[in-house]
């Protein structure tokens, strides 16, 4: 009987790793996909990772004051918009710019990242989206310290 509940304990146990694993890659591949999207200019990257109800608001600190100001809301809209126009000026950042995710944490329908790219830092909240993963809300600071 012990042993039966042991083995049972260890099958759930590695299924229950291999999902984590499984969705950690996914989720990773949604936030590489964001940075990507961004930093080449590639809408469809933009579109694999984020959903249409997207809701990004951030703060940016300001030059001259050195105080943080809210730097509104972008919208999925916004979001392609600004990456089609990336490509179009080819205002690409340098090779050697930030690609940093990190995967905080992961349910079963949502999950939580973090990402470190040339503009700042981005607090992702994703939800499951059949097999992969989209951004459902996104939290950022800028410029990002050196």
């Amino acid at each position: 009987m012990k042993i039966t509940l042991l083995t049972l304990f260890i099958i759930s146990v590695s299924s229950a790793q291999a999902q984590t694993s499984q969705d950690s890659e996914l989720v990773t591949q949604a936030c590489m996909n964001y940075i990507d999207g961004f930093y080449q200019g590639d809408t469809l990257k933009i579109k694999a990772s984020l959903r249409p109800t997207l809701t990004k608001f951030g703060y940016f600190k300001n030059k001259q004051t050195g105080k943080f100001a809210e730097d509104g809301y972008m919208t999925y809209k916004q979001a392609i918009d600004y990456a089609a126009n990336v490509s179009a000026k080819k205002r690409f950042p340098k090779p050697d710019a930030p690609k940093i995710v990190k995967v905080l944490d992961i349910s079963n329908h949502t999950a939580a990242a973090k990402i470190t790219a040339w503009w700042g830092t981005d607090y992702l909240l994703l939800s499951r989206e059949g097999d992969g993963w989209k951004m459902d809300q996104v939290l950022w600071e800028g410029p990002l310290v050196k």
